[in-house]
């Protein structure tokens, strides 16, 4: 059976493109149809439909290539897990043009720090984004999400349940909204006195 090349890549937000990403798994000599993307998906998340699919492709003589390591995971443990479990398998891992060798004491050296960089820039960036908040909640300038309803479409809600005459899944269904948002709004009202 003939070697072949897996890639894989992912980016955490749907704003970021996968293109780059891409083209540097061609240029790397992966086919295209052999690449797997996540696209919106963190490297924290070990549950990653594509990665799935790319682990699943790959077999033993294999190479499965990652542009950077922070594509493939973004704690130390999971990047030990994935290669280990690689080599167990008898595939090889690339990131970039760099491959993987677990029996090598510095490429394993070399792996572990790439892992704990990735790793550490993931705590960076949520630390950041709490202090960003922080600042912005302190400001007035981060209240949450507002209402799914306008105040004046949830009274007109609240008055149609009180007739009784439709389920909450027609309520829900006639003001375009979930069923837990239905009695998310009619909870409310139960709980606050009514008006003057």
């Amino acid at each position: 059976m003939t070697a072949i090349k897996i890639g894989y890549a992912r980016c955490s937000i749907d704003k970021q493109d996968l293109a780059a990403n891409r083209d540097i798994l061609i240029e790397l000599g992966v086919p295209e149809n052999r690449i797997y993307l996540d696209h919106a998906y963190s490297g924290t998340a070990r549950a990653r439909p594509g990665l799935d699919q790319a682990l699943a492709a790959v077999r033993t003589g294999d190479t499965l290539i990652v542009p950077k390591l922070d594509r493939l995971a973004r704690s130390v443990s999971d990047a030990r897990t994935i290669g280990e479990s690689l080599a167990e398998r008898g595939i090889r891992l690339q990131l970039g043009t760099m491959t993987y060798d677990p029996a090598d004491p510095m490429g394993k050296m070399f792996f572990n720090i790439l892992a704990t960089f990735a790793e550490f820039e993931g705590d960076l960036l949520r630390m950041r984004t709490r202090e960003g908040m922080a600042i912005a909640r302190a400001k007035g300038k981060l209240k949450g999400r507002g209402p799914k309803l306008p105040t004046e479409r949830q009274h007109q809600l609240i008055k149609l349940h009180a007739a009784g005459e439709h389920t909450i899944v027609e309520l829900a269904e006639l003001f375009e909204v979930s069923r837990p948002t239905v009695y998310r709004v009619l909870e409310r009202a139960a709980a606050s006195p009514p008006g003057p």
